[in-house]
């Protein structure tokens, strides 16, 4: 059984008359990578803060290994955080800012060399002790914010959107690595991002969040396969959403035809909305599928082909690799493990 180390309440926070958090209820768990993943605005650094307690809750409790801590100060929490501006010390070395937390509590000299070490090895900068901050790269940088904030033992490491500030390629690397990191110092780490495959491939649990409120919790995989919703539907990765009708279980209609679903649990005749992932849908001849239309863009995405195809009902994106001339008439299959159908939601 997994033990919970951060539980937070029916939680809001008000900033004068506007609300931004709508009672969050939220179990984090030991040694988990958990991702807040949502546009600029909805809440998720909020959250963050209050867990560090920069921000005290306007209401609900917010615990920390089942005790009440809101009221707990910054330095006496075993919790550290890591921002997008590193905020190092530019007049400390290296080696100095890692340590900068030891010394601070008096920690014995042997002991602050021993774990400065210790951390420099883990985030890959053995070597650079006593080379100044400001000669490092932007990643090397970030290790050297994640070190000092490790090198205390915290029992939970804070991200507030620590790669925002790298380029394509090295965030990518970064991602990477962090997820590395986690998995050898055996922590929970609570990373606040709006980047959508960030989340996705470094997360065990993703939370999505929108004004204020949690759309969905779940795996990167559940988040993915199975939103709940639309606008989880929309933004995690690129979706057809098609107004329809649950019909039955695991029967659905749209576009004035009748479809195969695994979806069940629906009341008969249901106002429902169906997602297809652009991926999942398979360009055929006309005469091979149920729905038809005609090609009218063609853009070349690097791993594949971004597709529209104008339908009589709406237009389909369709993400494939091979080529189909623009004007062209086809067709679009799918299975019915593709179609997944969501409750109706006013957003």
């Amino acid at each position: 059984m997994r033990n919970k180390i951060v539980e937070l309440k029916n939680v809001t926070k008000n900033f004068g008359n506007q609300q931004v958090l709508k009672g969050i209820d939220l179990n984090i768990y030991e040694n988990e990578f958990l991702t807040l993943l949502g546009p600029s605005g909805c809440g998720k650094t909020t959250i963050l803060r209050i867990i560090a307690g920069f921000e005290e809750p306007s209401g609900g409790q917010v615990l920390f290994n089942g005790i009440e801590f809101s009221k707990v100060p910054p330095y006496k929490r075993e919790v550290n955080t890591v921002f997008q501006k590193y905020a190092l010390f530019p007049f400390l070395n290296v080696e100095e800012n890692v340590a900068f937390g030891l010394n601070l509590k008096k920690t014995e000299k042997g002991v602050v060399g021993e774990k400065v070490s210790r951390m420099l090895k883990l985030v890959g900068l053995e070597g650079f002790e006593k080379r100044d901050v400001d000669r490092l790269s932007g990643g090397q940088q970030q290790r050297v914010a994640i070190a000092r904030a490790l090198v205390n033992e915290p029992k939970v490491l804070l991200l507030d959107e620590p790669l925002g500030a790298l380029d394509a390629k090295l965030r990518k690397e970064m991602q990477v690595e962090l997820k590395k990191i986690q998995k050898e110092v055996g922590i929970t780490f609570i990373f606040v991002t709006h980047d959508q495959e960030e989340a996705l491939s470094m997360s065990d649990t993703v939370v999505v969040m929108n004004q204020g409120t949690i759309q969905q919790i779940g795996t990167p995989v559940d988040i993915y396969n199975e939103p709940e919703n639309r606008f989880v539907a929309d933004f995690i990765g690129e979706s057809n959403i098609i107004d329809g009708q649950m019909l039955r279980d695991c029967l659905v209609r749209f576009d004035g035809m009748d479809f195969e679903c695994v979806d069940k649990g629906f009341k008969d005749n249901e106002e429902v909305e169906v997602v297809l992932r652009p991926e999942d849908l398979v360009i055929v001849k006309p005469q091979e599928a149920q729905i038809r239309g005609r090609v009218t863009s063609v853009v070349f995405k690097g791993v594949h082909y971004e597709i529209l195809i104008e339908t009589e009902t709406r237009e389909y994106k369709v993400h494939t690799t091979q080529f189909f001339e623009t004007g062209l008439s086809v067709g679009i299959i799918f299975d019915k493990d593709d179609v997944h159908v969501m409750y109706k939601m006013d957003y």
